[in-house]
């Protein structure tokens, strides 16, 4: 074969942060962002509904009259460190910063929650995790399996080192924004004949 018709990988488009929103809010899938890559988010479980929905209305009751707000994962999640910029939709945030409150985006959340999977397990433990390090005022990061009870809570006051929480007794304690979640709060519904092979 000559080289001239050997076939060349095509590298993906980079796109701006301006062409990923306008794509975002046209897509009838949520898109996420990473430094120009465009990335369809997968569907979720009935059960990762269920944690994230139950989560969310835990903090929205517990916030009540409080200046923090939660956002369940509808809202992205903005961060542009310079050269690198990233659009997430985590599946729960806490904003308590009264200034970040861009109709489209956030960008200080104080706790970012997100329910893994077997499909976002290794973004969420690794690009994500990376990524979420650098946003300023955040002080707490939660993974919360949805196979099991069990959470890792990774703490800022802590040097990001996990703390592992289990079982149906557990409790998790967030003095960062003053709620504290029982964990059969959190996995309420979940049908665990559902659970991800």
């Amino acid at each position: 074969m000559s080289a001239l018709l050997k076939v060349q990988p095509v590298p993906p488009p980079i796109h701006t942060w301006a062409q990923y929103e306008r794509e975002d809010a046209q897509s009838d899938v949520k898109l996420e962002f990473a430094n120009g890559q465009v990335y369809a988010m997968a569907g979720a479980s009935s059960n990762h509904n269920r944690i994230a929905g139950n989560v969310f209305g835990e903090l929205r009751q517990g916030l009540k009259g409080k200046p923090c707000e939660a956002f369940v994962s509808d809202m992205k999640l903005k961060i542009d460190l310079g050269h690198d910029q990233m659009g997430y939709y985590p599946d729960v945030m806490v904003v308590c910063d009264p200034a970040d409150d861009d109709s489209k985006h956030r960008t200080n959340p104080k706790v970012i929650i997100e329910v893994l999977s077997k499909s976002t397990l290794r973004i969420d433990k690794g690009e994500k995790f990376l990524a979420y390090q650098a946003i300023s005022g955040l002080a707490a990061y939660i993974l919360i399996h949805q196979d099991s009870m069990r959470a890792i809570v990774h703490r800022r006051s802590n040097q990001w080192w996990p703390e592992i929480l289990e079982g149906e007794d557990a409790v998790l304690t967030l003095d960062e924004i003053g709620i504290q979640l029982h964990f059969r709060d959190i996995y309420d519904r979940v049908n665990w004949s559902e659970v991800e092979n």
